[in-house]
C-alpha cells in the first residue's frame, strides 16, 4: 500500500471553471481590464492567482496585483466558491479510499479556507486527514516542502493532480506523482512531466492505493 495520497482540488476533485472565470472577470472589470471570455478560463485554471492575473494583464505592480486578486477573493468568498461541482465518480472513489485506510491529504493554490468550505459542501471533507491552501507567493511545491519538512507528509506518498505544476511541485520534492485527464491540463501537459500514471476516470483513483500498480499511460 502506498503511504499517502495527496490532492490537487481544482481540476481535480471539483470543477472550478465557472466560480473561477465570474470572480477573475469580476476583478478585472472593476479595474477596468477588458474581462474574459469563458471559453478562456480553463487555461488559468490552477496556477496561483497572482500569476494568473499578470499573465492576463500584463501588469507587473505587485500593488495592482494584490488589489485584483483581493477583488476577485471578495466574489469568490461571497459565490464563487459554491460555483464548484464535484466530479462525477469523485465520492465513489473517495469512498474505495477510505475503506483502504490509506491517508488523503489535499494540497492547493486555493486559500485553505475556500478549500474547507468546498469540501465540507460536497461533504467529503472529513475524507482527508489535512487540507493545505496556498498564498501569495508560495508556489506549490513550496508548501510540499514545507509539509515535507514538518512530517506531515511522507516522500513515499504520491501527488495526484491534473496540470504539470502539481507534478513538478511532487516531483520536485522527491514524490511520485500521477496526472489526472478531466482536468484542466492537456495530455501532453502532463506526459512532459513523467507521471507515474495518467488516471482516464476517476473510477480508476483508488488503484494507486496500491503503490505497485501503474496504469497505462
Amino acid at each position: 500500500m502506498t503511504d499517502l495520497l495527496l490532492f490537487d482540488l481544482d481540476g481535480t476533485l471539483s470543477d472550478p471553471v465557472v466560480g473561477i472565470g465570474r470572480s477573475i472577470n469580476h476583478a478585472l472589470s472593476h479595474f477596468g481590464h477588458p474581462p474574459l471570455e469563458m471559453s478562456e478560463v480553463p487555461a488559468y485554471v490552477g496556477p496561483p492567482l497572482d500569476e494568473t492575473f499578470q499573465t492576463i494583464t500584463g501588469v507587473k505592480s505587485s500593488g495592482h496585483i494584490s488589489a485584483l486578486v483581493s477583488k476577485f477573493r471578495e466574489r469568490y468568498s461571497d459565490v464563487g466558491y459554491s460555483e464548484n461541482v464535484l466530479y462525477p465518480g469523485i465520492g465513489d472513489a473517495l469512498a474505495k479510499l477510505r475503506a483502504t485506510g490509506v491517508p488523503l491529504g489535499v494540497c492547493t493554490s486555493k486559500r485553505k479556507d475556500f478549500a474547507e468550505r468546498i469540501l465540507e459542501m460536497f461533504d467529503i471533507r472529513s475524507d482527508f486527514r489535512f487540507v493545505d491552501g496556498g498564498e501569495i507567493g508560495v508556489r506549490k511545491w513550496q508548501q510540499i516542502e514545507r509539509l515535507l519538512s514538518e512530517g506531515v507528509i511522507p516522500r513515499s506518498g504520491i501527488m495526484v493532480g491534473d496540470r504539470g505544476v502539481d507534478l513538478v511541485a511532487g516531483h520536485k520534492n522527491g514524490l511520485r506523482a500521477a496526472g489526472v485527464l478531466w482536468g484542466y491540463g492537456s495530455r501532453q501537459e502532463l506526459e512532459h512531466e513523467r507521471p507515474l500514471c495518467l488516471l482516464g476516470s476517476p473510477v480508476e483513483i483508488p488503484a494507486l492505493a496500491r503503490a505497485g500498480i501503474l496504469l497505462s499511460v
